[in-house]
């Protein structure tokens, strides 16, 4: 069972897709909290300094799939107890994704942007 599954299925350009990977790398550069601006969404992660990852690469029916992976366990919650506990919640990192690009082409790939969802 997950707590939360968020997933977000569009078309975009080569070069929409170069700016999100481009947020995801500079909030995993980052770590710790982390607000990461996906579109219309913001999404709030905890990265630790370790995690693991996997690259997967399909190619079948017509198609390539490249699949980027990363898994770190859930940090428990800190409470207002623990030393800087107070300090450290209200310090978050901010990272932008880069606007849409606009011109010639670039309303031809729009489609729904799906939010977040809580799963049982």
């Amino acid at each position: 069972m997950k707590d939360l599954k968020f997933e977000q299925k569009r078309s975009l350009s080569r070069l929409e897709a170069a700016d999100q990977l481009t947020a995801i790398a500079a909030a995993l550069r980052e770590g710790g909290d982390v607000e990461l601006e996906l579109g219309a969404v913001t999404l709030g992660l905890r990265i630790p300094d370790d995690l693991r990852g996997e690259l997967e690469v399909e190619v079948g029916d017509g198609e390539i799939e490249l699949e980027i992976e990363f898994k770190w366990p859930i940090a428990p919650a800190r409470t207002a107890s623990s030393p800087g506990a107070a300090k450290a919640a209200t310090k978050r990192k901010s990272v932008p994704a880069k606007p849409r690009r606009s011109g010639p082409g670039a309303s031809k790939n729009k489609s729904a942007k799906r939010s977040a969802t809580k799963t049982s």
